[in-house]
């Protein structure tokens, strides 16, 4: 029976994943930064599920519950690091405590995870490392660069992690989401304390008082998390899944774009080598 440890349960895909996992008759480590959030999926399955406090930018945290974890359960299957959240500033105007600790929870938090979990994966010669990025990673949207910056480097470390633990037999997965119906624009999300009239028509479109799309977005966090388990469980997992036909059809044009403007350039670009 696979163990599954899940940061970022209290609401959204994290949620619809634990309670996807347990379903499934599977072993889950249910974690939010408040632990009462997820006792209700306990409650519902309290041989497999164990819920544990976790503040992702909190070391001794990470590795207690892990500790924890491992205790419970003897092994972690599957890490999905997948708590983090949103914010919105153009990059003028960003405040830099607010990207401090956007990037100690959406990067460097995942990373202390990790390394908490990799010993276990490593002795067992074993295990899976999803992490949730997002189709911003791609797309840069104005008013999200700081957001979009901090899962274009979780996708970085996951290439480079990914060919340092596959001789080892390990996998890392990256999920690419694209707009789900979750808190993510909503409670989930933060902006600058200011902001400027230049960008008004940039990225001040993407503050929260502008945004309608909280509510309405095309994606269902369940049928996400089935999917997300197919793919891991899957014998070839996926090295980037994307989730929603919106980030399918962003990363489509995204890939046309590069395309187009390397070879606009590839004669440029390959005039920069000595004659000899």
């Amino acid at each position: 029976m696979p163990t599954w440890f899940i940061t970022g349960c209290s609401t959204g895909l994290g949620r619809a994943l634990a309670a996807a996992v347990l379903e499934r008759g599977w072993q889950a480590v249910v974690t939010a930064r408040d632990p009462r959030s997820v006792q209700d999926l306990v409650d519902a399955h309290p041989d497999t599920a164990l819920a544990l406090a976790l503040d992702v930018t909190d070391p001794a945290a990470v590795t207690a519950a892990v500790q924890a974890a491992q205790e419970r359960f003897g092994a972690i299957d599957v890490l999905v690091n997948n708590a983090g959240y949103g914010y919105r500033a153009a990059l003028e105007e960003a405040d830099d405590a607010d990207v401090q600790q956007l990037f100690a929870t959406n990067v460097f938090g995942p990373v202390a995870v990790t390394q908490a979990a990799l010993p276990g994966m490593r002795a067992r010669r074993s295990g899976t490392v999803v992490n949730v990025s997002s189709i911003g990673a791609q797309i840069c949207p104005p008013g999200s660069g700081y957001y979009a910056a901090t899962k274009a480097a979780l996708e970085a470390l996951s290439g480079s992690l990914r060919r340092e633990v596959e001789p080892l037999g390990l996998q890392v997965v990256v999920v690419e989401p694209g707009a789900f119906r979750t808190d993510f624009s909503g409670r989930s999300i933060g902006e600058s304390a200011g902001a400027i009239d230049d960008y008004a028509e940039t990225a001040g479109k993407r503050r929260k008082a502008h945004d309608t799309t909280h509510g309405t977005q095309p994606g269902d966090p369940a049928k996400a998390a089935t999917a997300l388990i197919d793919a891991v469980t899957s014998a070839a997992p996926p090295k980037l899944l994307l989730l929603g036909t919106d980030a399918v059809t962003a990363a489509e044009g995204v890939l046309e774009d590069r395309r187009a403007e390397l070879e606009r350039w590839r004669e440029l670009s390959t005039s920069t080598e000595f004659d000899d």
